[in-house]
């Protein structure tokens, strides 16, 4: 059996690319190191499916920690031949640590990377090996793919500690069969060595195999999966093909390990989600994974997480009929089709994959892609008026395009920058954005209204901060109003605060939210007396309360009046732009609903007849609102003789 061992690049005559410079290829990115993972490698599986297949690709990310059965191998099998000094081949403290941790990116139902093994032979199509262990910059091979010029590949190199990584991958020969190999590859400094009689400079770049002939070559067949299983590799099954990279010693950004699983799942999900969603009844286009020490890290499911089911309408409108074409028009130049949504939501709670991309607590974004449908990035749109208002859009570039907004991308393919094009490509890149802006302002005028749409949470609207999307604003919740002399039931509807409150009424004392109280006469022909009137005092503005699987809007509110009380709800919503409010739901549609009456020792009160003893207790109005509207909520309270 080949006892794999290291080879190191020396530089030959007419020269070669230091280990430096390919690490740098990169740039400077805005990226952190395990988002740029995410993309490059996901980008990379994408391209590397099989020409005219509809089967889904699997990819994962799997993190652990070498166990003793496994540790031994990887030590003396990874040292055999290293290059002396920690400067020069850093590999060689990170096997003697006392744990060595590990991180596999796979893919499967991919080609592998197959082809040629030798860069000199590599002649025809088939050159996924060679381009990815042995060149630097080569074309992309893809039509329509993710990828240009191949340097995403460096970011294996860069996310490990010692620069290292094994390649493991099986693919299909010539003759129809299946072929595995395994090699490992360095890439960090080049040094001078010193050697018998001269010293000679070496690349920094170096290779782990087979190194019997002149060249390294990988282990194959047999061998590899012998070398493999040793290391604790998983193996590939019958008929499986594919590719894993582990990336030895990863560096995880400060996490520990499970906090670098769940960013890693976060991750993959803003920016992979459009090959996580089913289209036209076909299944999803990639299945995800990722574990830690063998526990299994949920990935978010992009239609059930905030807000990335936004982004998926906005990419159904996009796709549809309700999408719209954008157009250069000097130079004419069909560009590609943009979907955009707008929504009433709730405050988001923002992670740090999200803060990444620059994506708070509101949703202000168009999700950019060319026809691979991978995410380049979310351009940031102007603000919605109001703060509990969002919207998102997908703008998806024409296939006939696809080549000039690849040129603008910079190697981690995560922009467009028009300036780094010419005349007219750049120009084309500028007016896609101008067209973008355009489409937004008109999303955003004070004719725009929410659209109406599924949504798996209910979403009403929630607080004043509504004011300025259109003239006036709109509040939730309800002021008492005068009833007429000598009744017993006094209305409290909703109000509706323009941006300047008008002058109220003088009073001898005025409630939290509600009117003035006022006396009111007997009208019996006693002489005239005083008595109070039941009334609602409201307690700041409805908030979102979880209550089980319910996203529940709740007004807190007194019934400052002694003596029993009838209370009951009144609800409508108002659709954002039309200024329009309904008590009535057209058909098919929803309303918000009573849930029921909670006090503040928690006690549930049925929606119907409740009857409350005024005083100072603070009472709750649980509402089911109507998704993407703004719910209304008035409180009608009449005095009855006891419970």
């Amino acid at each position: 059996m080949t006892q794999p061992s290291w080879y190191s690049q020396p530089y030959p005559p007419e020269g070669a690319s230091a280990a430096e410079g390919i690490r740098n290829q990169l740039g400077r990115p805005e990226l952190d190191l395990l988002t740029i993972l995410v993309r490059e490698s996901a980008q990379n599986s994408w391209d590397a499916r099989p020409v005219n297949s509809s089967v889904p690709i699997d990819y994962g990310i799997d993190l652990w920690t070498v166990g003793p059965a496994h540790a031994e191998a990887w030590r003396r099998m990874l040292l055999n031949g290293a290059p002396g000094g920690t400067e020069r081949f850093p590999l060689r403290d990170t096997l003697k640590q006392g744990s060595i941790r590990v991180m596999a990116v796979s893919d499967r139902g991919t080609r592998g990377l197959g082809g040629p093994t030798r860069a000199d032979a590599a002649v025809g199509p088939e050159r996924d090996f060679v381009n990815f262990i042995r060149n630097i910059g080569e074309p992309r091979d893809t039509p329509l793919g993710g990828g240009t010029y191949g340097f995403g590949k460096g970011i294996f190199f860069l996310l490990s500690r010692p620069g290292t990584v094994l390649v493991y991958s099986r693919c299909r020969t010539p003759q129809g069969g299946a072929e595995t190999r395994l090699i490992g590859c360095t890439l960090w400094k080049s040094y001078t060595g010193a050697e018998p009689g001269e010293s000679r400079r070496y690349t920094g770049r170096h290779w782990w195999g087979d190194t019997s002939g002149e060249v390294v070559e990988p282990l194959v067949g047999h061998e590899a999966e012998a070398v493999a299983h040793r290391l604790g590799l998983k193996p590939f099954g019958a008929e499986e093909t594919g590719t894993t990279i582990v990336v030895v010693d990863p560096g995880l950004d400060g996490l520990a390990p499970a906090e670098a699983a769940s960013y890693l799942a976060d991750s993959l999900a803003w920016h992979l989600w459009p090959k996580m969603i089913s289209v036209g009844g076909e299944p999803p286009a990639m299945r995800f994974s990722v574990s830690c020490d063998g526990v299994p890290q949920s990935v978010p499911d992009p239609r059930e997480t905030r807000p990335l089911n936004l982004f998926v309408a906005a990419y159904e409108n996009m796709a549809g009929p309700g999408g719209s074409r954008l157009e250069c028009k000097s130079p004419r130049r069909y560009l590609g089709r943009l979907g955009l949504v707008k929504r009433v939501l709730p405050p988001l709670e923002p992670t740090r994959a999200s803060r990444l991309m620059d994506i708070e607590d509101l949703v202000h974004h168009v999700c950019l892609m060319r026809p691979a449908e991978l995410v380049v990035t979310y351009r940031r749109g102007p603000k919605p008026p109001s703060e509990n208002q969002g919207y998102a859009g997908v703008f998806r570039a024409d296939e006939s395009m696809d080549e000039v907004y690849a040129k603008a991308e910079p190697p981690t393919h995560d922009a467009w920058h028009p300036q780094s094009l010419s005349y007219p490509e750049s120009t084309f890149v500028k007016t896609t954005f101008t067209r973008i802006d355009e489409a937004l302002e008109g999303l955003l005028s004070l004719q725009g209204v929410v659209r109406p749409g599924a949504s798996s949470i209910a979403l009403g609207a929630a607080s004043t901060h509504f004011a300025g999307l259109v003239g006036g604003a709109w509040g939730i919740g309800g002021a008492t109003d005068y009833g007429k002399p000598g009744s017993t039931a006094t209305p409290t509807p909703r109000r509706r605060m323009p941006e300047k409150e008008a002058p109220r009424p003088s009073s001898s004392s005025t409630a939290l939210g509600g009117e003035p109280q006022t006396d009111f006469p007997a009208t019996n022909g006693s002489p005239a007396t005083s008595r109070r009137r039941p009334r609602v005092e409201y307690l700041g503005e409805p908030y979102y309360e979880d209550l089980g699987d319910d996203s529940l809007l709740v007004q807190e509110f007194r019934l400052p009046t002694s003596g029993w009380q009838r209370v009951r709800i009144e609800l409508a919503v108002v659709l954002p732009g039309a200024g329009a409010r309904e008590t009535d739901p057209p058909m098919g549609a929803s309303m918000p609903t009573l849930v029921g009456w909670q006090n503040r020792e928690g006690r549930f009160h049925e929606p119907e007849d409740c009857v409350i003893e005024g005083g100072e207790g603070l009472w709750r109005a649980l509402v089911r609102p109507a998704a993407d509207t703004m719910t209304e909520i008035g409180v009608r309270v009449e005095a009855v003789t006891g419970p």
